[in-house]
């Protein structure tokens, strides 16, 4: 966060299986409201498409757990909220598979002004439910921070 607001960005999260809490660990710091514009938890696949701008085909053909649907979420709310920094988490939380998506299959993305393609990361965690939320929030947070560390 200190690096956000240090380069006067602004920051948005679109989000499905972690339904807010990527939003949650950013507002939970001191002085969050002056870099943080709002979130997006489009847990389903047609408010992707529809609020998000996710290719409608591309969900219907791969389905919502996917790096290029995360990078499109990333783009969507950048554009959706006006800000400079686009955040994104979807995945399957579990306990079990979704439309034979094993639970733990994950990808998280980052948008930013830095380049014209959002960064994207797959990730398989374990645990239960809560575990992969968590570890989700800490993986597109770590994501971010990578990302702005690296961009000039």
């Amino acid at each position: 966060m200190p690096l956000l607001v240090a380069r006067g960005w602004t920051v948005g999260t679109a989000e499905s299986l972690t339904g807010g809490l990527v939003c949650a660990a950013l507002t939970s710091v001191p002085g969050s409201s002056d870099t943080v514009r709002g979130a997006v938890v489009a847990y389903a696949t047609d408010v992707k498409a529809e609020l998000l701008g996710v290719d409608r085909r591309r969900l219907s053909e791969v389905g919502p757990v996917d790096a290029l649907v995360a990078a499109q979420m990333a783009l969507g709310v950048r554009r959706l909220l006006g800000t400079d920094v686009g955040l994104a988490t979807t995945g399957v939380a579990g306990p079990g598979p979704s439309d034979g998506v094993p639970a733990g299959t994950v990808h998280v993305a980052v948008s930013g002004p830095w380049g014209p393609e959002p960064t994207t990361r797959a990730l398989t965690l374990s645990g239960d439910r809560e575990a992969v939320r968590s570890s989700s929030v800490v993986a597109v947070l770590d994501l971010l921070a990578e990302a702005l560390t690296a961009s000039p």
